[in-house]
């Protein structure tokens, strides 16, 4: 697929529990490179939105298509093959506590792949060292901060090599000086491995220092306002709920 191209086209699509509607009619497009932001409001279903995205939940309404190929109206196998082109990284980074950090990377690649354990350790090795973890792998989750947990859960979504990375997010719980190492580190990944980034974020500075483009939902009409790069959402939008979700804390 060229870089012209959708990496993930959302289409009509509607989510809902039972008869309560969360977000409907949203449609939107995820280039390519993007770092594609998920912003609104508390409880306007960002994180509900991003299972529909990662297969985790089947949409009321609609389509969400990867290259072109529905995730929805396809078969279990190419399903399962198109969900292993995926990372995603939970919001609490999830790892497993009685793990060292190199098992937990190394869990996916025992799953998923023939790799030979000597192979497996290795790459486990060299995904922690790609976030700035060289020499942590015996480390366990609890002996290490907040900030080194989440760069180790985004070694554990690298480890399959994923063409998109999930993040729900990511910045929550850190610091400023540590939110914004992490912020490099999702650049860094993205320019070097030519991922593109899905992110659901609330925090201003890392939607306007790494954000390319994203889908503002509105939680009292449940559906999206607007969509596009952040900056100018910023400074071209004339929807006052947007304008203020942009502004918060600043001097008007």
């Amino acid at each position: 697929m060229s870089k012209e191209h959708a990496c993930i086209a959302v289409r009509d699509l509607t989510m809902a529990f039972g008869s309560f509607v969360v977000q409907r009619d949203l449609t939107f497009t995820v280039n390519r490179g993007d770092i594609f932001v998920i912003m609104g409001g508390s409880g306007c279903g960002k994180s509900t939105l991003l299972r529909h995205l990662v297969g985790l939940r089947r949409p009321e309404k609609g389509q969400v298509l990867y290259g072109g190929h529905s995730l929805w109206q396809t078969g279990e196998a190419q399903r399962h093959e198109l969900m292993q082109k995926i990372g995603i990284l939970y919001q609490g980074g999830a790892l497993w506590s009685s793990m060292t950090l190199a098992e937990n990377v190394a869990l996916a690649l025992e799953v998923y792949t023939d790799l030979s354990a000597a192979e497996i350790k290795d790459l486990a090795g060299l995904k922690l060292a790609l976030v700035g973890l060289a020499g942590f792998e015996e480390y366990y989750p609890y002996e290490i901060s907040g900030g080194m947990r989440k760069r180790a859960a985004l070694a554990r979504a690298l480890a399959l090599d994923p063409e998109i990375l999930f993040f729900d997010e990511p910045s929550a719980g850190l610091d400023p000086v540590s939110a914004r190492l992490l912020d490099d580190l999702i650049v860094e990944l993205r320019d070097s491995l030519g991922a593109t980034i899905v992110m659901v974020s609330h925090e201003l500075a890392s939607i306007f220092a790494i954000g390319s483009n994203s889908v503002f939902l509105d939680t009292e009409s449940k559906t999206m306002i607007a969509a596009g790069d952040p900056h100018q959402l910023l400074a071209h939008s004339d929807d006052a709920r947007v304008r203020a979700f942009l502004t918060r804390g600043q001097e008007r």
